[in-house]
């Protein structure tokens, strides 16, 4: 099984969970299985065409996802996924 870091902001959404174990061969099918177990956090990982957020990054130890091959990146079952929001403001 695969492990996902939970941001604080989005834990109320896993229970207070800061990291939950999925199944999953790619990434798709990992944050697919998260979505599953806590089906509330969809809405704030994915947009309404079911793609997710461009403001929402995984990653895959210390690369994006999105620079390897997406929801496609193969996961071994040690995986280890940081979803990590991005932040905006400031001046």
């Amino acid at each position: 099984m695969a492990l996902i870091r939970i941001p604080t902001p989005l834990r109320p959404y896993t229970g207070g969970n800061a990291e939950v174990q999925v199944e999953g061969g790619t990434v798709g099918g990992a944050l697919s299985d998260l979505t599953r177990q806590y089906p509330d956090l969809r809405q704030h990982l994915y947009n309404d065409k079911g793609e997710l957020r461009s403001f929402v990054n995984v990653f895959l130890a210390d690369e994006n996802v999105r620079a390897l091959r997406g929801n496609e990146t193969v996961l071994t079952e040690q995986a280890q996924l940081r979803i990590v929001p991005s932040v905006a403001g400031g001046r």
